[in-house]
């Protein structure tokens, strides 16, 4: 009999990812600012308009501060790790990329509509889309999976959009569209 691995190996990787990225960042420059955030990949609608696509990406790597990234951080290493044993490495990965890629243009197109610019960056909408997700495989656990409740996860939920709607300089329209992107993901992706 084959034991399977559970070990949540891409998301120690990206937890490593991140913090490797913020360290690099912290020692070329002053990651509490928005200038230079920009100027190394953060995601500004203006750039963005000009072709520069990649920063929908890129931006999801680097943080505002050791707050920030210690915040994310954690929320990613308690909700990641249990969506990627439950969903495998690979479609753990796609979840990842993929909601933090759909909370950046949510939050993209929400400055261009409100005409209201500025510098996002962070992990949080891929965060946000690892606990989206972890809601689908629940539902699809009978309300439970890997020791979660779907009301746990919603209540995670409200409770983190609403600390981010009473703490200046959250994007909640981010936030908002990770967790559709994981949760629509996971829908296509997973399979008990």
């Amino acid at each position: 009999m084959e034991i399977q691995e559970k070990r949540p190996t891409v998301n120690i990787i990206l937890v490593v990812i991140n913090v490797a990225v913020w360290c690099i960042m912290e020692l070329l420059g002053d990651t509490l600012d928005g200038v230079y955030i920009a100027d190394y990949g953060g995601m500004y609608p203006e750039f963005v308009m000009n072709g520069e696509w990649y920063r929908l990406f890129t931006a999801m790597f680097l943080h505002f501060g050791a707050e920030h990234l210690a915040n994310n951080m954690i929320l990613l290493a308690a909700a990641g790790g249990r969506l990627e044993a439950a969903v495998g490495h690979f479609r753990y990965l796609l979840i990842y990329i993929g909601a933090g890629l759909l909370g950046n243009i949510v939050s993209y197109y929400e400055m261009i509509y409100t005409k209201n610019y500025a510098v996002c960056a962070g992990a949080s909408g891929a965060v946000f889309g690892m606990i989206g997700a972890l809601v689908w495989a629940a539902i699809r656990g009978k309300g439970k999976i890997e020791g979660l409740t779907t009301k746990g996860l919603l209540f995670m939920i409200a409770l983190c959009m609403y600390y981010g709607i009473t703490t200046a300089g959250v994007d909640n329209w981010a936030h908002a569209g990770g967790v559709a992107g994981g949760f629509l993901l996971c829908m296509l992706l997973y399979r008990k």
